[in-house]
């Protein structure tokens, strides 16, 4: 909800977008200028040229480079994320797709370096964006980036410099760049917003790892914010005020105030174990995609990685990983945690993800495609590569194996024999391995819902993933705003099923995880406890809320408050018994209403 009125009545304007960054900082606005970097009109090449022209282009790829090094070079040591972010940039501008691709053009179509570079981008836009996965189809903004300093050392244009900013501000921008949010001194940047960006783009997840508000997505910031305006940004419900009333200074204020006390009291017991009021022990671990996440998790406190996202090494590149690759990334991140546990998920590709170095048939609707466990069975190579890499792991600390998207019992005995089949060819050429690991399942699909009690025979644990079980489960694009609101992990469907596999994973002694988005937010934590959830895996970040809420609770009296909730027939009845019985102490309204 973008609300317009005449500026000059200063009236309070709302602002909806996406909320990237939990928090609520007050400011003045200041203004990014990103208008887009200006492309030259596009002009023909003399073939007796295009050899200068290409060398052109390596030149402003090469000075984009260099000055990307030159900014991880100068980032802190506490900014570490940013700095592995802008690391996955530096080997984006040689890969394949982008680097190769323009200097391809330039030859073939006998065109200026900026026309080519424009032409390739523009064709890698629609691939990205029809990923089915969030967290890669933000991927799309990382080659916008670094296409963007490339174009701007070809125009000889200025980059974006904030690091000369001298008054606390909030910045406001179309969208930053990792190069640039890695300048951002904290001592004078409360927030940001931008027009652009999504949760899981490398813009909100430097947000986090800042600590700072932030809010994005919001289309028009950049055209209904002016230099000095007062803006008010919430993090938690993705809003940004301009010219807020004094009714709303005080009330956010006053909620800033409660999450600050909060958060110090919660980071302070961060080590100490989710241990319930009746003793009850819950296991809160962490969710992460980059293996130098894993810190992160190991400094909030987490009893280990809960889910390990293994497909950032497939799209970094431009060829897939070879086997020690894969192992020698995987051992970094076993042994920061050992011994506690490191649940590595099998790669949830699809061909739309391995756009560098595959030429996949496009999928109408990529979603039910050909992706997850249906394209490891059908890539058996590939698979079993990641299968050895995974069990030679195992060797340096507390592995199991999680397999993605299973939607039938047949699938898991052809995912343990190709299991079987890696551990015996290590076994053959004298690797050392570990082949007794815990093998899981993602419940995700209705139908591995349907088939729990069979499948639950032949694995150790179900991990549930709660974004695309309740995508699956109630038809809901989460990327189609018109129906995005539909999506409730609270929906009494949902609650129902997850049930139905507790029962299960009871019934046959087997643990019972939960990874998806839905254990990361303390209203539910009472109903995943009365449920029987026993490990619960999210964002590094929200570990120390979650173990707090977890020992504010008595496991046993969850589960008598479990039927009742149950009986609800929508989600709303579903949060106003939660509310009833726990409180606002649960619930993002301590903060946020």
């Amino acid at each position: 909800m973008n609300t317009a009125v005449d500026p000059e009545t200063e009236a309070e304007i709302l602002l909806q977008g996406l909320p990237a960054s939990p928090g609520i900082c007050i400011g003045k606005a200041y203004l990014v200028h990103q208008g887009g970097v200006t492309v030259a009109k596009k002009y023909f090449i003399h073939e007796s040229k295009l050899e200068a022209e290409k060398n052109r282009f390596k030149t402003a790829v090469k000075k984009a480079s260099d000055e990307l090094r030159r900014i991880i070079r100068e980032t802190p040591e506490e900014f570490r994320e940013q700095a592995d972010i802008l690391k996955t940039h530096v080997m984006l501008l040689n890969d394949k797709m982008l680097y190769q691709k323009s200097i391809d053009t330039i030859q073939n179509d006998r065109v200026n370096a900026e026309w080519a570079l424009r032409k390739v981008v523009s064709s890698l836009k629609p691939v990205f964006m029809n990923m089915t996965d969030d967290y890669f189809r933000e991927r799309w903004h990382d080659i916008a980036h670094v296409s963007d300093r490339i174009m701007q050392n070809l125009s000889g244009e200025a980059p974006v410099d904030i690091r000369n900013i001298d008054k606390r501000v909030i910045l406001v921008a179309r969208d930053l760049s990792p190069a640039e949010t890695s300048q951002i001194h904290l001592e004078r940047v409360k927030g940001f917003v931008t027009d652009l960006g999504g949760i899981a783009s490398h813009t909100g997840i430097i947000a986090r790892s800042l600590q700072i508000p932030a809010v994005l997505g919001l289309e028009s910031a950049t055209h209904m914010i002016r230099n000095d305006d007062l803006i008010l940004v919430d993090g938690f419900k993705g809003r940004v005020i301009i010219n807020p009333s004094e009714e709303n200074l005080i009330k956010y204020e006053e909620m800033r105030y409660r999450y600050e006390v909060q958060v110090a009291r919660m980071s302070r017991g961060a080590e100490a174990p989710a241990e319930a009021m009746d003793g009850a022990l819950v296991q809160v671990m962490g969710n992460i995609e980059l293996p130098e996440e894993v810190v992160s998790v190991r400094d909030y406190g987490g009893d280990g990685i809960g889910l390990y996202r293994t497909e950032f090494q497939y799209m970094s590149g431009n060829r897939f990983p070879t086997e020690f690759e894969l192992y020698d990334k995987y051992r970094d991140v076993v042994e920061v945690m050992a011994p506690k546990p490191v649940v590595i998920r099998t790669l949830d590709i699809n061909g739309d993800k391995a756009v560098s170095y595959t030429y996949p048939s496009e999928e109408t609707n990529p979603a039910l495609g050909l992706r997850a466990i249906r394209y490891c069975l059908q890539k058996p190579d590939i698979f079993l590569t990641q299968l050895r890499a995974i069990l030679r792991a195992a060797v340096h600390g507390n592995v199991r194996v999680l397999f993605p998207m299973i939607s039938s019992f047949e699938e898991v005995l052809e995912t343990k024999r190709l299991l079987d089949k890696a551990a015996a060819s290590l076994k053959k050429e004298g690797i050392p391995h570990n082949r007794d690991i815990d093998i899981g399942i993602m419940v995700e699909v209705p139908s591995a819902v349907i088939l729990a009690d069979i499948i639950a025979k032949e694995v150790d644990f179900f991990s549930i993933g709660t974004n695309d079980l309740i995508q699956y489960s109630l038809a809901i694009d989460r990327q189609n705003r018109q129906v995005a609101h539909l999506f409730d992990p609270l929906h009494p469907a949902i609650l129902r099923m997850v049930k139905r596999v507790s029962d299960v994973a009871r019934e046959t002694n087997i643990t019972l995880a939960m990874c998806g988005e839905m254990a990361g937010l303390p209203i539910n934590i009472p109903i995943l406890l009365g449920l029987g959830i026993q490990e619960m895996s999210m964002n590094p970040r929200s570990i120390p809320l979650i173990k707090q809420t977890i020992r504010a609770l008595s496991v046993a009296d969850t589960r008598d408050f479990i039927g009742e909730a149950l009986k609800q027939t929508t989600a709303a009845d579903v949060r106003k018994v939660l509310e009833e019985a726990y409180g606002c102490e649960l619930s993002d309204k301590c903060y946020t209403e």
